[in-house]
Parts: C-alpha cells; structure tokens; sequence
C-alpha cells in the first residue's frame, strides 16, 4: 500500500513548494491562533495537490481518461477552492520571518504589482482563464500531445492550479464588498457563468461516440473497460461533480449575503432603538 503513496515521477519543485507552503501556515496560524476549521481546509486542500501531483495517482492518470479526470477535479477545482475558501494569506504572511514579510509588503503595494494584481484578480478575467483553462486542456489535439510530453504535461498541472485560484479566492473572499472585490450576488454569477461551459463540455465529451483521446489507447489502458466508457465516465465527472462544487460555492456566497443582511438589519434595529432612547431622554417633562 505504502508504493501507492511514493512519487512516480518526482518534482522537486512541486515537494519544496508544498513543504514551504505547509512551514509558513503552519506557524502563522499558530501564532494568529487560527480556527480548527481554516487549518484543516488549507492542509486537506495542499494534501490534496500533493496526492494528485506526487503520488501514483500521476502514474494512473497517464493511462485512463477518467483517472486523468479525477486528478484534474482535484487540480483544477477541489484544491484551489479549499486553499483559497481557508482565507491563508494573513497566516501566509505571519509565517514569514519578520523582516522578510516587510520586504514582501512593500514590494506587494508597488506600483507595478497593484497593476497585475488588478489585472489578475479582475473578476471577468478570473472567470476568461478559469473556463479556459478547462477547455483548452480536454481539446483533443493538445490533450494527445500534453500527455506524450513531458514538459507540456506539466505545464497542464501547474497552470491549472495558478490559473484557478484567482476565481476561488474572488469567489470565496470571506470579506464583505467593498473590502473584497465584487458583493455576493456577483460572486454568484461568476459562479453560474462557469458552471454553464463546465457542463456544457462534460455532456460533449461523456455522450460523444466517438474515441476523442486515442492517447490512452498508446499508452494502455490498466482497467478492461472499452475507451467510450472510460471517455464517458470522465465526462461525467467534469459535469456533475465539478458543477456540484460550484453550487456548494453559490451556497457559500449566498449563506454570507443573508448573514451580512440580517447584521445590517440588526444594526439598523439597534441604531433605531439608540435614537428612539436620546429622544426619551432630551423630550422634556
């Protein structure tokens, strides 16, 4: 069992990235004393990355559509969603020596950077790149060829993540617009507007007849299913459990919409209840 669990192809990179990531939250959460909850979402969500990148999980996804597919899930939706749902920029940045962390701040408030941060966190161009990113890697010619290339295979990996996790962490900002960037009912459009090519692209590859990744019939297929069945049960995944995911963050967006309503009536109720108590107070005798 424990062979499972071993890299097939070992990434220094991907091991001292995730390493890195876990030694800096790890303290800046102890030290900001973080929540149970926004701890075990940012490990189970690096574990996840991990697993998918550095486990033979890889090995398994060279060789059927769906496991590839299972592995993109994790990649491409589940990961970057719990990474950026824990909120971990704050422990992030606690995690960082001391003087480091003043570095980092003020080349993050540069005038350059402000500009690619507003680029890159622009809620249009989050949701552009988050569906292209989907596509462009199931388009059969360069799906054929990333998974006979090693360097292109990758870049599929990687980008998939860094390409994502704009849209998860506009989308789950736990802070309220205008401190984050859109209020939650355009969260949820943003939402919706994935959603629909998501499944739209699931359904084209899950009912298509034909064999649109002969890829995995070179390399060879380790479960005796036919290459229709495997297409298809890959499909499905991309349409029914990466739209689920995005229904559980519309309901994420929309359970803090209602939490922000109801404190802004019950701020309005206390404001109306303060006045009404002067007015008690300064109406003479």
């Amino acid at each position: 069992m424990f062979q499972y669990l071993l890299p097939w192809d070992f990434s220094p990179t991907v091991f001292g990235t995730v390493l890195v990531l876990a030694v800096l939250f790890g303290r800046g959460a102890a030290q900001l004393r973080a929540p149970f909850h926004q701890r075990l979402k940012f490990f189970l969500g690096l574990l996840l990355v991990y697993a998918a990148l550095q486990t033979q999980w890889d090995y398994y996804a060279g060789h059927m559509f769906f496991v590839h597919r299972l592995q993109h899930l994790v990649l491409h939706d589940v990961g970057p969603f719990l990474l950026a749902w824990s909120a971990p920029a704050a422990a992030l940045g606690q995690g960082l020596p001391a003087a480091m962390r003043m570095r980092l701040e003020r080349w993050y408030q540069s005038a350059g950077v402000c500009r690619w941060r507003h680029v890159i966190f622009d809620p249009g161009t989050a949701t552009v790149l988050f569906i292209g990113s989907l596509c462009l890697w199931v388009w059969p010619p360069l799906h054929f060829y990333a998974m006979l290339s090693n360097w292109v295979y990758r870049l599929m990996n990687w980008s998939v993540i860094i390409v994502d996790l704009p849209f998860w962490w506009i989308v789950l900002d736990p802070r309220p617009y205008p401190q984050a960037r859109l209020s939650y009912g355009k969260r949820i459009l943003m939402v919706v507007l994935v959603m629909l090519p998501m499944m739209l692209v699931g359904a084209i590859i899950g009912l298509s007849r034909h064999d649109l990744y002969p890829v995995y019939e070179l390399c060879g297929r380790f479960l005796p299913i036919s290459p229709i069945t495997d297409q298809q049960i890959g499909g499905m995944i991309i349409w029914i459990p990466g739209s689920l995911l995005g229904v559980f963050a519309a309901l994420i967006a929309l359970a803090r919409l209602l939490e922000q309503s109801r404190q802004q009536e019950l701020a309005a109720r206390q404001a109306k209840v303060g006045a009404a108590k002067v007015g008690a107070i300064e109406r003479p005798a």
